[in-house]
């Protein structure tokens, strides 16, 4: 009899366990079926992004989420006119380099030596390369948010070996925004100057790529005596990296 209870209660502990387990795998269903969701859709965007990235090293982006959502802020359409780097003046992209990012042609992406400085000033001056601001613009959406950085930083690389240099400052003299409803060197050429962006002047060249961290509160065509002095220090830097090399990467053949 006691025997019969032992192998009783048994049975009814098996069964109970193995419902336990059988509950547990239901409850986890709806969680392996989002994550294998979740995985197949972030493969295809990732394939996606990827194959914009090829397709863009030959085609020209047809607009940005910042220009559309700038479009959509002023209730028209941006001011923006594509320009193959051939028809701009050369000193207008040494301009931007020495601006934005110096050391340009000799890092892959990332410039390790601005990025310390930045760590060591507390984060009071970004570090963002030509070719990471490229990747956010076309890619990506404005904004310090951790995932846009983490995407960036996937992507960064992928352009740089995708892309050749020059294509790649040929894009963010195209899709950097100059002014209210200004993007591209050649609206902002014809804005404020009235001229065309292989007529650019070094002192030209210069107010624009001045303007360029603050394009809303800044004026190339009206400088503050900040503007003016940041635009000079950028002519001399920009006749720095003509010397020196460091505008070998895209210098004109």
């Amino acid at each position: 009899m006691a025997a019969r209870q032992k192998s009783s209660a048994k049975g009814t502990s098996s069964r109970t366990v193995a419902t336990g387990r059988a509950a547990a795998r239901g409850a986890l269903a709806p969680m392996s079926w989002f994550l294998r969701k979740l995985g197949r859709f972030c493969l295809i965007l990732a394939a996606v992004v990827l194959a914009l990235v090829v397709l863009y090293r030959f085609v020209n982006p047809p607009t940005t989420f910042t220009m559309w959502s700038e479009g959509r802020r002023l209730g028209a359409p941006v001011d923006q006119t594509w320009t193959a780097i051939s028809d701009i003046a050369p000193v207008m992209a040494r301009s931007v380099v020495a601006a934005e990012d110096a050391n340009f042609c000799r890092h892959w992406g990332f410039d390790m030596v601005a990025i310390r400085q930045a760590m060591e000033r507390g984060g009071e001056r970004g570090a963002s390369t030509i070719s990471q601001q490229v990747v956010k613009n076309v890619f990506l959406w404005q904004g310090r948010s951790w995932p846009r950085k983490a995407i960036e930083a996937a992507l960064t690389p992928a352009v740089e070996f995708i892309w050749s240099k020059e294509r790649i400052l040929e894009v963010y003299l195209n899709i950097a925004e100059f002014g209210e409803g200004v993007f591209g060197v050649n609206a902002a050429a014809f804005h404020y100057f009235r001229t065309t962006p292989d007529a650019l002047t070094a002192r030209q060249a210069a107010l624009l790529a001045a303007v360029l961290p603050d394009p809303k509160r800044r004026s190339p065509a009206k400088p503050s005596n900040f503007v003016d002095r940041r635009a000079r220090s950028i002519q001399d830097g920009a006749a720095t990296i003509r010397a020196d090399g460091r505008a070998a990467c895209f210098a004109p053949r």
